[in-house]
């Protein structure tokens, strides 16, 4: 069974930083390329970054310069260190995990950047 289960959303300030992890279990997670996306209320869900399994990555140019992603393969899990987060941040933060035309989506973890 194909789990992708992401924490560390929360409440931060303007300018404050998180970081998303996203544990993965039932996929041979190095082969996979591993995504972040956002939805935010009324808007539809957007790309904010990619890994491929290589480690070429990719970044919306919202959070450009100021987002990273990571893998760590040993133990199947993909970050999204996010710093001076902005209130246009706010949003369900989702994980995802594509091979070929195998797609696996997490439940998500909402991130609050409010003062």
């Amino acid at each position: 069974q194909v789990q992708l289960v992401e924490s560390g959303g929360g409440l931060v300030q303007p300018g404050g930083s998180l970081r998303l992890s996203c544990t993965t279990s039932g996929i041979a997670f190095s082969l996979y390329a591993m995504g972040w996306y956002r939805q935010a209320p009324g808007k539809q869900r957007e790309l904010v970054t990619t890994i491929t399994a290589g480690g070429s990555t990719n970044y919306a140019e919202s959070v450009k310069g100021r987002f990273t992603i990571s893998r760590d393969n040993g133990n199947s899990r993909v970050y999204l260190q996010m710093n001076s987060l902005k209130p246009e941040d706010t949003a369900v933060y989702y994980c995802c995990a594509t091979l070929g035309i195998k797609n696996y989506w997490g439940q998500g973890t909402q991130v609050t950047v409010s003062s």
